[in-house]
């Protein structure tokens, strides 16, 4: 595995994605207070070991950020939803328009001599429903900058489970579905790629779905201070599966592991 030292500017420069999202994101947490609500949730820092890029089987040690905040019952911001307004709520159920994240995908390793694919913000609905300790949601978004295009569906069932007073348990399953325009935006290989990288051109000819399943362990150092361990995978399949970026290059089966830790307030 690669050290988190030697891969430090590759680190830094992939977390430059985030700037604006966590600009916006730290700006709404500086004047939200003047409203006369309050702030609660948990920052911090994170490693992960993880694909270059969607469809990858080479993988790099990076920086990633913690951030989990809410703001009254009104909003929420984290890194994996993004920024959420709660505009409607009824009894378990909550409908939430957003404003989150897509990842493009740099050109290096095995796709150097590929034009890159700008990330970019993307608007969104997401609607939940909690029961217990499980808690539904699908929601579809579409970019709104950046080179991605399309749109994509998503599902997924979040559990979590204190396992002892200091240990706390979860689990989430997940499908996602993205539409055709959104695959040949981050699967398809224009002749341009083609002539300079002498991989056969691809487009897509519809969709894909991926399926994944992440799990996680806190456990909570002190009343303030939180340390995590997760792990994740995830399978792409249809059109992406099909694309020489996957199927030649790199891997329809994707991983993720990290560590992390984090301050509450």
């Amino acid at each position: 595995m690669t050290t988190f030292v030697s891969r430090a500017t590759q680190s830094a420069s992939k977390y430059k994605c985030f700037t604006p999202w966590l600009a916006a994101a730290f700006s709404i947490a500086l004047t939200a207070p003047a409203l006369g609500d309050s702030w609660e949730g948990s920052i911090g820092a994170g490693v992960t070991y993880s694909p270059d890029y969607l469809g990858s089987d080479d993988y790099d040690t990076r920086a990633w950020p913690v951030l989990n905040l809410t703001y009254g019952d009104q909003l929420s911001i984290n890194v994996r939803n993004g920024i959420e307004w709660h505009a409607v709520r009824n009894g378990n159920w909550t409908a939430s328009p957003f404003i989150g994240y897509t990842f493009g995908r740099d050109n290096k390793g095995d796709i150097s001599q590929f034009e890159k694919v700008d990330a970019g913000a993307t608007l969104g609905l997401r609607v939940s429903y909690q029961q217990g300790f499980w808690r539904y949601s699908v929601a579809g978004s579409t970019p709104v900058s950046g080179d991605v295009e399309g749109a994509k569906f998503s599902a997924n069932a979040a559990l979590r489970m204190p396992v002892s007073e200091r240990t706390l348990f979860t689990l989430t399953p997940s499908v996602t579905y993205s539409n055709e325009k959104w695959t040949e935006s981050l699967f398809g290989v224009s002749m341009q790629d083609s002539a300079r990288s002498g991989v056969a051109a691809y487009a897509p000819d519809g969709g894909y779905w991926r399926m994944g399943v992440n799990a996680s362990l806190s456990y909570f150092l002190t009343p303030e201070w939180t340390a995590t361990g997760f792990v994740g995978t995830t399978h792409l399949t249809g059109s992406a599966a099909d694309s020489p970026i996957v199927n030649e290059l790199g891997s329809n089966w994707q991983v993720l592991t990290g560590v992390s830790l984090s301050y509450r307030f």
